[in-house]
């Protein structure tokens, strides 16, 4: 009873697993990843189902396919196994299920035909190819026939009837005379679908004895002819004349010449008819009428209109055409054939059938242990398709049981899969008129999470913009993504962030506050990881100061500002325009930093001028508009462009030139320098007009050499010192006759585009260039050296041709000849070109390598043979990468090296190899198709180096004689370490260095105590690990043994005594206090009252303090910006600056500053918590504490 119910509950819920489809995983397409996952066979290349072959060349019958593991390939021919083993005829490409039929050594294509299918299978399923038809294609000779002439009486209907042989595919059908000049066509005369010449009425000008009829079979490049018709037309003229003896004059010319006739259908015959034809193709309907005057013919549908945009007339609107029908274009269609007479219909009935087309093909699903999924396989056609599944190439109904499967029609459910449930399906559906076969595979995979978005990735956006964040992800179950802000942020939540789909978070306003690291945590059943990345948001860039309007006077000068404010880690570029355009190359224009002068302004000079500032986030704009003016007239002569020419004239009219005269304007106070004289082609080019040609301002009239089949116009413009005049009105429009082309097509080039090809292109000529209708162009080709004979093909309206079938990569010589229905062009120049190349078949033999020392190598190899080059030969490539570091015998990610030698070079150096390690490298060649195959790789070491400098060296536990310090080995050893090299030396208060000592460590240690060393020193120590080739780069350090803890206790009770800071801080006030009375007095103005004083003494520039009151001596208000001789603040010239030394007043002191002497001694303390020892006589640059302050005054 349960069982029942769920059967009917699984059901009922079909719409859900429908739904569910929708959050199968979807598998990134990261290369890594995609190496790593198991995968079904997918078939990634096939022959087309209908393959027809040439019978004179090889069969490839193509069949790739993807997988992990790789797939391996079988196939089935005419419904059973294709054993390939037993024919040494066939073979199959390496690692690929491609079959290689040889004809070409022996082989009949014949022997070959039936249905071919290919399986790709690996440990996870089976896919299969389409049914592929191989058929080689035929071009059978015409059969031998006695044609008798036609003799036709002018005014009668005629048909000419081709019959071509049957081939395949089915040949192209036209009709051409001995010259191989096609036959015109017209309304009166034109060849129908089935390839028969019709003549709804003759003429006297049809009489001719080579109506020939060809076929073209394209897959064989093949042309077979029709021995030539011959067609006789009496007229009634000489009709009359033979029996005008018998007849009155009356009978003769009371009657017409010809008869006229209504019309009657030459094809199809009688009333209706019917045609089928299927959706997606072309359908072509057609009606020929005989009658006389020639009938015109008009399509309609019965019922409904013709398809707009899909309908096209041909033919003289004697073939109706629809293309892309549908079931829509059924019904019937009616083609009317009129002349004035009277008129003639047929009814055609279409029914539109359909092949199986695809609603929803079913897709690959990747599946988790324990979910549902559906695969979904809907067709429709005409009649409606049978669908039919398959698994692994197997009919469901006989393949293995899975309990997770169920089909239901055209559906099959998937129900707590497991990993026995991949498997790769096929649904087939099929109607009388065609299948559709596809493959979806079902891989069920359970796999931690992973992030695919680099660690530490930076993204950078302008303040008030999105930002996105990526967080590409996979996993099976899918994992759920969460966002952090910092490294121990709260997960991130609100409207303010939005949180899609692929992993993905989105800031839609950065701000500046937005900046910092973001951590993108993915987690599923199976495991947990996460990523971080970083987010700066920049300033935008703004243009604070904008160019203005600008109104200047000629031969001025005017300056537009473009001054901006932008993101300081941005670097702006800053670009001007001219109406759009660059900025004309004249000297005159002067770029600055923020401006753009522009001297010596002229007319031309008007415009827009564009400031545009570009950063690698953002760009911004300003324009401004620059209007010139004349200056001030004194008396003013007005300088104007002048007024366009008039009352053009055409005389003297030949084939091949005419005569040009026209009218000056007024020149407008500026002397007319030359005319320009353009043309306009109204056959070719309506409405545009090009340059032809110019002459001085005194010519009124010139000799124009002209082109033929161009209809011609002309107009003259004027041109003085001050601009180009208006163009004149157009002269009269002149048409030249057509002629034979006088030149041929130019750049012509053979290049194939694929192994079996060549592809012949060319530029193809202008319109005028025609020099007639019917512009066509002859290509012809021979294999170099090889063929006698030329192959041709007459082609239009392209600039490319395909010959198929070739040899890998042989010369051909090709011309390629313009033709019009005059004639042909001169012979052209033949040039060079080369069928397609192939990949090189053979590896580089020999590779030798040398090593020259622990970080360069030389390798060498013998020349592949140029035949099996198949191609041109662009160098050779060299692939070597790092297996493992000898010293420490550990592998690593192999990242492979290339380097290209280009040309016919036999050898190489390989630059910046690791000392002390082992390689590998193969050679290859490569030619413009890619790279040949590897040679066999070659393995070779390094010798030892030198070493790199250890890793770190840090120094602590500073006694009063010692100090400990540790080190890291060298990260880059490049060799056996044999031991370390500590040198180190005192360095006294003025920076010399003492005696320095050497010690030898083992290359075991890590740490070394250092003991008898002098108290309160500054030690250097340089640090640098040895091989057996030598000492390595040494790293550096500086540190200070500690001072006498006797001397360090004085000092902090003198800093901390009571009496002390009291005294600083009264020195301090009183200074304060003189400084402020100072300044009062001195802003009374004048002189102070003890002016007097200052009269009797010698020296002009400064008075002793006064002992009595403490007062200054009277400044002179002119003197008052000389300097104070005692206790001025100058700085000394012997303060120590960061950069000119590595020793740090703050590693001295812990961050007090410290004083020197005048000799540059160093009188502050060790201790941050000490106060500073005054020093006498101490100039610094340092702002007065009240101890210096003192000092100055005392």
């Amino acid at each position: 009873m349960m069982k029942k119910k769920s059967i009917s509950a699984s059901k009922a819920s079909l719409v859900l697993f429908l739904c569910q489809m929708i959050s199968a995983l979807d598998v990134p397409l990261d290369s890594k990843l995609l190496e790593e996952l198991l995968q079904p066979p997918t078939i990634t290349q096939q022959s087309p189902k209908d393959y027809i072959v040439d019978p004179r060349e090889n069969i490839v019958i193509q069949c790739e396919a993807k997988g992990k593991p790789p797939p391996s390939f079988s196939w089935t021919r005419n419904g059973t196994h294709f054993d390939i083993d037993k024919d040494a005829q066939v073979t199959m490409k390496p690692n690929s299920g491609t079959l290689v039929i040889n004809i070409m050594n022996g082989g009949k294509a014949e022997a070959y035909e039936g249905v071919y299918q290919c399986t790709a299978r690996n440990e996870r399923g089976a896919a299969i190819s389409n049914n592929i038809v191989i058929r080689p294609s035929r071009s059978p000779l015409w059969t031998k026939e006695k044609l008798e002439p036609n003799h036709v009486r002018e005014g009668d209907s005629l048909v000419l009837h081709c019959r071509p042989p049957v081939g395949l595919p089915p040949p192209i059908i036209f009709w051409m005379d001995n010259a191989f000049q096609r036959l015109p066509q017209s309304e009166r005369v034109s060849q129908g679908l089935n390839g028969d010449l019709y003549f709804s009425n003759v003429q006297p000008e049809d009489t001719r004895e080579d109506y020939i009829c060809y076929a073209r079979f394209n897959h064989t490049q093949t042309i077979q002819q029709k021995q030539p018709i011959s067609v006789k037309v009496f007229s009634m003229d000489s009709l009359n004349d033979t029996i005008a003896a018998n007849l009155s004059d009356t009978d003769i010319y009371g009657a017409k010449p010809v008869t006229e006739r209504q019309p009657i259908l030459l094809t199809p015959t009688g009333s209706t008819s019917t045609k089928v034809e299927l959706r997606g193709n072309v359908l072509l309907l057609e009606c020929i009428a005989a009658g006389l005057p020639t009938p015109v013919i008009r399509w309609i549908k019965e019922g409904g209109e013709l398809p707009v945009n899909r309908t096209f007339f041909e033919n003289f609107k004697k073939t109706l055409k629809i293309i892309d029908v549908s079931e829509a274009d059924s019904g019937n269609y009616k083609c009317i054939a009129r002349n004035m007479l009277g008129s003639v219909h047929h009814v055609i009935s279409v029914t539109v059938k359909a092949a199986p087309y695809w609603i929803t093909a079913p897709r690959n699903l990747v599946l988790s242990p324990g979910e549902d999924g559906t695969l979904i396989c809907r067709a429709n056609g005409n009649p409606k398709p049978n669908i039919s599944w398959f698994a692994n190439g197997v009919p469901i109904a006989i393949a293995p049981e899975d309990p997770s499967r169920k089909v239901d029609g055209d559906t099959i459910i998937f129900s707590h899969v497991q990993e026995r449930s991949s498997a790769v399906y096929q649904c087939n559906a099929s109607n009388e008129y065609g299948y559709l076969l596809a493959n979806a595979f079902v891989n069920v995979l359970a796999e931690p999470p992973r992030v695919l978005t680099p660690a530490n990735k930076l993204y950078q956006v302008i303040a008030d913009s999105p930002a996105l964040l990526d967080c590409a992800y996979f996993g099976s179950p899918k994992p759920e993504i969460e966002w952090f802000k910092g490294v121990k942020g709260s997960i991130l939540r609100g409207n303010e962030y939005v949180f899609h789909d692929n992993g993905t978070l989105e800031i839609p306003v950065a701000q500046k506050d937005s900046t910092g690291t973001y951590t993108c945590v993915a987690r599923n059943e199976l495991g947990k990881v996460q990523n971080e990345v970083r987010l700066e948001v920049k300033d935008p860039t703004m243009i604070i100061k904008q160019p203005e309007y600008k109104v200047i006077q000629r031969y001025g000068q005017v300056s537009f500002e473009c001054i901006i404010r932008h993101d300081s880690t941005l670097l702006p570029t800053v670009i001007w325009l001219k109406d759009n355009d660059e900025l004309p190359d004249d000297e005159r224009f002067l770029v600055g930093k923020d401006n753009l002068t522009i001297m010596n302004v002229t007319d031309k000079d008007d415009g827009t001028y564009t400031c545009i500032v570009n950063t690698t986030l953002d760009s911004v704009s300003a324009s401004a508009v620059l209007t010139v003016v004349a200056a001030p007239p004194t008396p003013a002569i007005i300088y104007a462009r002048p007024n366009p020419p008039f009352d053009l004239e055409l005389t003297g009219q030949l084939e091949r030139s005419v005569e040009l005269s026209w009218i000056p304007g007024d020149e407008n106070n500026s002397p007319i320098r030359n005319f320009v004289i353009e043309y306009e082609d109204g056959l070719h080019e309506p409405g545009v007009w090009h340059y032809q040609t110019e002459v001085p301002g005194t010519q009124t009239t010139v000799q124009l050499k002209l082109s033929p089949y161009v209809n011609y116009s002309f107009r003259v413009i004027a041109v003085n010192e001050i601009g180009r005049s208006q163009p004149s009105e157009p002269s009269e429009q002149y048409l030249t006759k057509s002629a034979n082309p006088d030149e041929n097509p130019s750049n012509v080039q053979g290049i194939g585009s694929e192994p079996d090809n060549l592809v012949i292109t060319w530029e193809s000529l202008k319109g005028f260039q025609s020099n007639g209708p019917g512009l066509q162009y002859k290509v012809s080709w021979r294999q170099k050296d090889v063929d006698d004979e030329w192959t041709s093909v007459i082609v239009a309206n392209v600039s490319k041709y395909i010959v198929s079938g070739t040899p890998t990569f042989v010369p051909y010589e090709i011309k390629v000849q313009a033709l019009n229905d005059l004639g042909y062009a001169p012979e052209p120049s033949e040039v060079i070109g080369h069928s397609g190349e192939d990949l090189p078949m053979v590896a580089p033999g020999n590779v030798q390598v040398h090593v020259i020392n622990s970080t360069l190598a030389k390798v060498h190899w013998d020349p592949v043979p140029l035949k099996t080059v198949r191609g041109h030969l662009q160098g050779y490539k060299v692939y070597y990468w790092k297996v493992q570091s000898l010293s420490r015998r550990s592998r690593r990610h192999v990242e492979k090296k290339i380097l290209t030698f280009r040309g016919n070079k036999t050898f190489g150096m390989l630059p910046g190899l690791e000392p002390y390690s082992s390689y590998k490298l193969n050679v290859r060649v490569v030619n413009g198709k890619g790279e040949g195959p590897a040679s066999p790789d070659k393995v070779f070491k390094t010798p030892e180096g030198v070493p790199s400098s250890p890793s770190f060296l840090k120094i602590t536990n500073p006694t009063l004689d010692s100090l400990t310090l540790e080190w890291g080995s060298p990260t880059h050893p490049n060799g056996v370490l044999t031991s370390y090299i500590l040198k180190f030396q005192p360095i006294n208060n003025t920076h010399e260095l003492g005696p320095l000592v050497e010690i030898r460590i083992p290359a075991n240690e890590s740490s070394l105590i250092l003991k008898n060393l002098n108290y309160s020193t500054r030690y250097k120590f340089y640090f640098n690990a040895q091989t057996s080739v030598g000492s390595g780069s040494q790293i550096t350090e500086e540190a200070v043994t500690i001072m006498d803890e006797a001397m360090a206790s004085r000092q902090i009770d003198i800093a901390t005594q009571g009496w002390f800071i009291g005294l600083m801080c009264a020195v301090a006030l009183l200074i304060l206090i003189l400084l402020i009375v100072c300044f009062i007095r001195r802003n009374k103005g004048g002189k102070y009252p003890v002016k007097e004083k200052e009269d009797a003494h010698a020296d002009p520039e400064i008075q002793p303090m006064k002992e009595d009151d403490g007062t200054f001596g009277e400044y002179s208000d002119a003197e008052d910006h000389k300097p104070l001789k005692k206790g001025s603040r100058t700085p000394s010239d012997r303060t120590v600056k960061k950069e000119d030394s590595d020793d740090s007043l703050v590693d001295y002191g812990e961050g007090v500053n410290g004083q020197f002497n005048e000799d540059g001694s160093f009188i502050g303390q060790y201790s941050g918590k000490k106060e500073k020892e005054p020093a006498e006589g101490n100039e610094s640059s340092e702002a007065p504490s009240p101890v210096n302050a003192m000092n100055s005054f005392v």
